[in-house]
């Protein structure tokens, strides 16, 4: 489970039979505090990838901008691949299969406005196996 601020707008890519694949970077904050001897400690943030499939795709599609914050449950995923140069890569994801808006971005052009209000959270049926490889569609 995490709550955070959207980094940028949503990635889109349509696979396989016109399947929708969104991607996010959601950032989290960490807030600092003063240890008790006085020392400072500044808040810190992680910044996590979160993927979306099929339906809750499309709504991260028409609903999710730069930053909004999202409430986003999911599951951890690790990917592992060799590039064309032999380079072994990993990534660590979230498989979202959750997903709620905490607040819109305050920023938005006027056209943004009139938008209706965002859906109910959707949660998928089952996630499409992720491909292998450098075929991953991000």
């Amino acid at each position: 489970m995490l709550i955070g601020n959207v980094g940028q707008d949503p990635q889109i890519r349509y696979i396989d039979q016109n399947v929708c694949v969104a991607q996010i970077r959601l950032a989290t904050t960490e807030k600092g505090y003063t240890l008790q001897n006085g020392t400072q400690v500044p808040d810190r943030t992680e910044w996590h990838t979160v993927i979306f499939w099929r339906k809750q795709a499309e709504l991260v599609e028409k609903y999710v901008k730069k930053g909004d914050k999202l409430y986003v449950e999911g599951k951890l995923q690790t990917r592992t691949w060799d590039d064309k140069q032999g380079i072994r890569h990993q990534a660590v994801e979230i498989m979202a299969e959750n997903m709620e808006f905490i607040s819109r971005a305050a920023a938005r052009k006027p056209e943004d406005t009139a938008a209706p209000a965002a859906p109910a959270p959707v949660t998928p049926t089952a996630p499409a196996p992720a491909p292998e490889g450098d075929e991953y569609p991000f």
